[in-house]
């Protein structure tokens, strides 16, 4: 069966037929929010939270061909809320010199060491927490979770323009932490 199918059969009172939704969703779901919130403990409270209100939610869905969209909407405001209840996380202007406190002093005094010493999937999870938010989600959204523009712009709520200058920005924030810490092309290649 397709999500649709699913939404559908749960719409008309097979509530099972949500269980196999979120055997779909679950995997999307919590990476999405582990990358947003970059802690494992809270990326399962916060996939919880997503299926509770989805839960109570889907019966409303319009357009279950949209599910994938409206599901992302729900993780995204369950992970802002919960931000807002806990200590805002920094985020660091890369063009600030201070990066190195946000990463770690070793990545700028050892950039020779970076790229086998530490996994370079590490550096750019700690990079990508220092991001602000709005340049986050899109960044997540798009290179790991795989949505096109135009879902991105839907479940953010923004046009496709916008997407493009977040996305924009990362990249270039992201060029210039790997230049500030010599690691090459070919490195990011190797290591991921």
């Amino acid at each position: 069966m397709t999500e649709a199918d699913l939404i559908n059969a749960f719409k008309r009172g097979d509530r099972g037929a949500f269980n196999d939704l979120v055997r779909l969703w679950h995997p999307r779901i919590y990476n999405f929010v582990l990358r947003y919130a970059g802690d494992r403990d809270e990326a399962a409270d916060l996939a919880q939270q997503t299926f509770i209100r989805a839960y109570s939610a889907l019966s409303k869905l319009e357009n279950p061909e949209k599910s994938s969209t409206w599901i992302y909407q729900i993780a995204l405001n369950a992970s802002r809320d919960a931000g807002r209840t806990r200590q805002r996380r920094p985020t660091v202007d890369v063009d600030d010199e201070n990066i190195a406190a946000a990463l770690g002093d070793d990545v700028l005094s050892r950039p020779d060491a970076v790229a086998h010493e530490r996994d370079v999937r590490d550096l750019l999870n700690r990079a990508l927490q220092t991001l602000p938010e709005e340049q986050r989600v899109v960044v997540i959204m798009k290179e790991y979770e795989g949505l096109k523009l135009r879902e991105i712009a839907d479940a953010l709520d923004v046009s496709i323009n916008t997407v493009k200058s977040r996305l924009y920005r990362v990249f270039e924030s992201l060029k210039h932490l790997f230049e500030l810490c010599c690691i090459t092309e070919e490195m990011l290649r190797y290591d991921a």
